[in-house]
């Protein structure tokens, strides 16, 4: 499975969620915490550029791959 690490790379660089959600201009902080907590299948290719070109960081260090856990 496939994640976003956004608030690992947020801690990283000593940045809030709310640093974030300001710079991201976005309407709904619920759509906005969705997304950078994993809580959403899908996500505009537009969001990523814009979280790429805040973070200053590839767009493939947002991603990182995890197992899926067993059921």
């Amino acid at each position: 499975m496939v994640q976003l690490r956004i608030i690992e790379i947020l801690e990283e660089q000593g940045h809030t969620k709310y640093w974030l959600y300001k710079r991201m201009d976005m309407l709904s902080y619920r759509n906005f915490n969705n997304i950078i907590s994993n809580q959403t299948s899908s996500i505009r290719f537009e969001i990523l550029d814009r979280l790429s070109r805040i973070l200053e960081v590839p767009v493939g260090d947002l991603f990182k791959q995890i197992e899926e856990a067993e059921q």
